[in-house]
């Protein structure tokens, strides 16, 4: 692409590079001149612009976002990404999800993609960031008014596939609480079961029971749900605590305990059968983000999180402080 001032004549064809004002509005940037236009600026009194011309061998600014943006969802043809592509605009085009979900993006494939030239870019959400409808997943931004064929093709093939969105999978669970005296009773349960609603889960049932691990033990076996949430009124301190002891007295395996973002330490996984069982920090009784948040989108998207996946959490992993928490970081 060949950049720089010209004599306004000599603009035919080219993009305009900056907005130029005019007696009747205004010409703006990026707009391919046609012989009007030359007429309107050579009345205006403009003898020279500046422009950019493509040569022989440029994509334009539009065509290779969209052709980048259709390569980033591109894969096996029976798979259905779950993300919507917005026409392209300045060189840009934006990936949205169709509906709730968690972003999965192969992060090598996107490093690669952003180094091949750096007039090619695309700029993502966090990998496994939850998603509501309408959020933007990725933006594809051309910086110059075209770029080469040969960087866009491999551009193109560095990416291909390199972005999907994991839609939910699992469709209802139960919350038990149990109860302590003088407890929170059934606090938090109004943002848990917000929680569930944005990833389309559908709160099935809400048991209260004693903090005692025959009668949490005897909850879990009765829930019929595909996602069992385990909010306890004491926090659980020890893998063999009532909550982890009640999973295993049940027939269940406990995963994970404890993971190393604040808020949320407290988080215990494991499963009953084909069962998900997520012992709920007692953070999750605020509405604000914690630990328990990334692993619970994960779950309900068919995400597997290994005890590997939750160590890895910790860089990162300091969120914001909720301040109504019993022994918030700092006195």
């Amino acid at each position: 692409m060949k950049f720089g001032t010209v004599p306004t004549g000599e603009a035919t064809g080219a993009y305009l590079a900056h907005s130029v004002a005019l007696p009747k509005g205004r010409l703006r940037k990026g707009l391919l001149l046609e012989d009007s236009h030359i007429a309107e600026l050579l009345g205006a009194g403009h003898d020279q612009i500046t422009v950019a011309r493509l040569a022989p061998t440029d994509v334009d600014e539009n065509t290779a976002a969209t052709q980048l943006a259709q390569a980033l969802l591109a894969g096996d043809a029976d798979l259905d990404r779950h993300l919507d592509m917005t026409n392209a605009f300045t060189g840009r085009v934006n990936l949205l999800a169709r509906g709730p979900g968690v972003a999965v993006l192969d992060v090598a494939a996107l490093e690669a993609t952003n180094a091949v030239h750096p007039m090619i870019t695309l700029a993502t959400v966090p990998p496994f960031q939850q998603m509501a409808q309408g959020g933007m997943v990725a933006t594809i931004k051309i910086i110059s008014y075209g770029v080469d064929q040969a960087d866009l093709t491999r551009a193109c093939a560095a990416a291909r596939g390199a972005i999907r969105l994991a839609p939910p999978q699992l469709q209802d669970a139960t919350l038990i609480i149990t109860e302590i005296e003088r407890g929170a009773g059934d606090k938090g349960r109004e943002a848990i079961a917000n929680r569930l609603s944005a990833l389309d889960v559908v709160l099935k049932d809400v048991v209260m029971v004693p903090h005692l691990t025959d009668a949490l033990r005897d909850a879990i076996t009765a829930a019929d749900t595909a996602l069992v949430l385990i909010l306890t009124g004491s926090a659980t301190s020890d893998i063999d605590d009532v909550a982890p002891s009640a999973l295993r007295a049940a027939g269940g395996t406990v995963a994970r305990f404890g993971m190393p973002v604040d808020p949320g330490n407290l988080l215990f996984l494991g499963n009953l059968g084909d069962r998900q069982v997520i012992g709920l920090p007692g953070c999750a009784r605020s509405p604000a983000l914690n630990g328990a948040d990334w692993v619970l989108s994960r779950i309900v998207c068919g995400i597997a999180v290994t005890d590997r996946d939750i160590s890895g959490m910790g860089v990162g992993g300091l969120l914001k402080e909720i301040v109504t928490r019993p022994q918030p970081r700092r006195g």
